[in-house]
């Protein structure tokens, strides 16, 4: 070992992470008994593996006897990236275990599966899948007392009968900061049965850091399958789907309420539009549609409220415990990762009411400017009739006032009484125009009252309605005249 030793110094030692950033399924060479030394190693890296593992070392031993550290451990300067795999079952033991290796490997592993008899008799492997605070413990001591931040910290798992207790295991240990997890897609009790890929992907959807997928896979082409049907890639940190959709989304609302807002678009145009064809077939889904991505949109936000909590109270209490950088910006990150969630479901509820609000007002304001054009015409048309008469009146004055004859006087007052019959419809027809233009006023007052960016419009509405009551009243002082 010692020879090995002060080759590997020489050595520039690659970065496992890199791997799973790669964008590629990382091929994974696990961990086997009496099998994973060098000279195996050596041999699979030949065939494009790209990541090895030693056998599963007790760290007790490794760390007591000087002996069981050259029987159970060697490499050479071509031998990476390599991971060491410890059984361990108390956190500084470990720590002292990955310690020594750290010179000359990427990473250690945290045996937590192996079903073994003697390893669970000891407290080793699968008995660690019931104990997820030691498994932190473990993960925080390593991360305190290395300071490579490059040096990898795993775990490999098998899962619960009940997945909850996995996911919840795998959680935590995420939130210490370790850096991937390898999920054995059986129980404990469970040999040759079939794999469970099912709760490797839903693991995978649990967390964002990097899972790799063990159990039964002999070719090339099964992994293949199994990355497909687990999504377990290698590759962390990036936005899930369903986050991705709510950007596009808000992105979209954004577009369409600056739209909306344009000034040379008048709310008149835009009810017009709205009654194209295609807009009422689509008006008909619109309150279904409109309340069922309400409700996505609140269970996506109650759901980063719970991510900010639960990340928040872990980043609190890994500041305290002055844990290493690395496993502190670690939760850093996910903490800023469900804070931008709550902040993009939040917006994205915001502006869905926000657009829901504006296209509303926009067409009670085009329902509101429409009925005040029509009354408008409306008492145009009844100015022009009152100046007609009036005119015809005074025209029959004057020719009364020129022939005294009793014949044209008696016409004359005939004349007089129809025009003052017509006057009074007239005046009549005036004042069912004026309460219709009040109750037109008072409903455009109502819109103002919702919108403040339309008091410019409702000023000049009342500005013109005063014009045409002064005008009402002088046509009214010509009659009495």
């Amino acid at each position: 070992m010692i020879g090995d030793i002060v080759e590997t110094k020489q050595c520039q030692l690659k970065d496992a992470m890199d791997l799973f950033h790669s964008g590629q399924v990382v091929k994974i060479c696990a961990p086997m008994v009496r099998y994973s030394k060098l000279a195996f190693r050596t041999l699979v890296r030949k065939y494009s593996c790209d990541l090895c593992y030693t056998p599963m070392i007790v760290a007790a031993d490794f760390v007591r006897s000087t002996k069981a550290r050259d029987s159970e451990f060697t490499t050479n300067k071509g031998d990476h990236p390599l991971i060491v795999q410890f059984a361990a079952k108390e956190a500084q033991v470990l720590c002292d275990a990955a310690r020594i290796v750290c010179p000359f490997a990427d990473g250690i592993d945290i045996n937590c599966g192996c079903p073994q008899r003697w390893a669970m008799s000891e407290g080793y492997g699968a008995c660690l899948m019931n104990k997820p605070e030691l498994v932190q413990d473990m993960v925080r001591h390593i991360r305190n007392q290395i300071d490579n931040p490059r040096f990898s910290v795993s775990i490999k798992i098998r899962i619960h009968e009940d997945l909850k207790r996995t996911v919840d295991l795998c959680q935590k240990a995420e939130a210490t900061g370790v850096s991937w997890i390898t999920v054995h897609g059986r129980s404990v009790e469970e040999r040759h049965q079939p794999v469970h890929y099912d709760a490797i992907k839903i693991i995978k959807q649990s967390t964002s850091i990097p899972v790799v997928a063990n159990g039964d896979i002999k070719t090339l082409k099964d992994a293949e399958n199994v990355h497909h049907s687990t999504g377990a890639d290698g590759v962390a940190g990036t936005m899930t789907f369903q986050w991705t959709a709510v950007v596009l989304f808000l992105y979209g609302e954004i577009a369409v309420i600056l739209v909306l807002c344009l000034p040379f678009i008048s709310p008149l145009r835009w009810q017009k539009i709205f009654m194209i064809p295609l807009w009422s077939k689509m008006a008909i889904f619109w309150n279904k549609m409109f309340l069922t991505i309400i409700v996505l949109l609140i269970v996506l936000f109650l759901d980063a409220i719970r991510e900010v909590r639960k990340y928040s109270a872990v980043h609190v209490t890994e500041r305290a415990g002055n844990v290493n950088a690395n496993a502190f910006d670690h939760i850093q990150m996910k903490l800023f990762r469900s804070q931008r969630n709550l902040y993009l479901s939040g917006f994205s509820l915001f502006l869905w009411l926000v657009l829901r609000r504006t296209v509303t007002l926009l067409t009670q304001l085009a329902k509101g400017m429409a009925s005040h054009a029509a009354l408008e015409a409306q008492v145009n048309d009844a100015t022009e009739a009152a100046k007609k008469y009036m005119a015809e009146n005074e025209r029959l004055q004057e020719v009364f006032n020129e022939k005294g004859s009793s014949k044209t006087k008696e016409l004359a007052e005939a004349t007089d009484e129809k025009l003052k019959k017509e006057v009074e419809h007239l005046k009549a027809e005036l004042q069912k125009t004026s309460n219709a233009l009040q109750k037109a006023s008072n409903e455009v007052t109502a819109v103002k009252k919702q919108s403040e960016g339309l008091k410019k419009e409702y000023d000049n509405l009342m500005k013109e309605y005063k014009r045409l009551q002064d005008s009402l009243n002088e046509a009214e002082d010509k009659k009495d005249l």
